[in-house]
């Protein structure tokens, strides 16, 4: 699973960490995070990520 960027902030979305302030359980790849989920750091959304090669 691939790690995903802010791109406003440049937090690192880990899959195998998830996002457990959030409920997102480790193992949660980024395309099944629910859509109104946001950045934890600076509160924007899904469409401002990049995949991290």
């Amino acid at each position: 699973m691939k790690k995903y960027r802010c791109l406003m902030c440049g937090y690192i979305y880990d899959p195998a960490v998830g996002d457990q302030d959030s409920g997102i359980a480790p193992g949660t790849a980024f395309e099944d995070i629910p859509d109104d989920w946001i950045c934890p750091e600076c509160g924007v959304g899904k469409d401002d990520f990049e995949p991290v090669d």
